[in-house]
């Protein structure tokens, strides 16, 4: 019956087109101008368990603003992502770069968007062999690629905010990311309370490749994000997968842990 589901569906949309008519929104506002930041990570599975450490690495040059985000898993997996942004009076992606590879991702790839230039996914299929898709879209000047915890930390607590997402399926697929609060939660540092904004962001595919998701039980599950409270707003925390139809990570802020005790000149763990 699944089978014969899955015909019924891919025959519609051959029939009547993959690609819907979509709006876009405005880029968010620039409250706060991004620096230079040198961020440690820690990605965990849902039970706790260390998967992979990384990086976060950001440089301003003039309204430019490079942010680089690496993963190492323990088995030599690589999550690579860059994105080129502008923040003049708005936020607006100008370049775009994602290399996934080694044995943690189901389908090794490499996305790439430089300016208005085509989107590019090479991707290994299932049967091993490299392909290559590469589609000329017209770049929504709301793209949110590498930039979501930024916008959330402009954007202003309770107010709507939907933007663009380019998901690699492996074909490049333009989709809408809806964002809703969901209250404050509380968090502890050195045993003492912080608070932090919770937004849960829902991926809507829309038109007829919507109906086929949810047909076909993949649509994407919810990421949620959670942004420090008060007068400076900063990334705390996400829980999401990292691919299509991958399991649900989560990616925390970390601490050194020094090997060597203090009397060696370094601080103790």
């Amino acid at each position: 019956m699944k089978a014969v589901l899955r015909l019924v569906v891919v025959g519609l949309a051959a029939s009547c087109g993959l690609l819907s008519a979509r709006s876009t929104a405005d880029p968010v506002a620039v409250r706060y101008r991004e620096g230079v930041v040198h961020g440690l990570l820690v990605l965990r599975s849902l039970d706790g368990e260390v998967l992979a450490g990384g990086e976060l690495l950001q440089v301003p040059r003039g309204d430019r603003v490079t942010s680089r985000m690496v993963l190492t898993f323990k088995d030599g997996s690589v999550h690579d992502e860059t994105v080129v942004f502008r923040q003049d009076r708005r936020f607006r992606l100008l370049s775009y770069r994602l290399v996934q590879k080694g044995p943690r991702f189901s389908r090794p790839m490499q996305v790439v968007l430089d300016g208005d230039g085509p989107v590019t996914v090479r991707h290994t299929d299932d049967d091993g062999e490299e392909k290559v898709e590469s589609e000329r879209i017209e770049v929504p000047a709301d793209l949110a690629n590498g930039l979501v915890p930024i916008l959330l930390k402009n954007g202003r607590p309770g107010a709507p905010l939907e933007v663009s997402y380019l998901a690699a399926t492996p074909k490049p697929t333009l989709v809408k990311l809806v964002v809703s609060r969901a209250g404050e939660d509380s968090f502890l540092v050195a045993g003492q309370p912080r608070k932090a904004h919770h937004y849960v962001v829902k991926v809507e595919i829309g038109g007829l490749k919507g109906v086929i998701a949810d047909l076909l039980g993949k649509q994407p599950p919810d990421v949620h994000v959670w942004i420090a409270a008060g007068d400076a707003p900063g990334f705390v925390s996400s829980q999401g997968p990292l691919f299509m139809g991958g399991p649900v990570w989560r990616i925390d802020l970390a601490g050194p842990v020094w090997p060597e005790p203090a009397a060696a000149g370094r601080p103790s763990p």
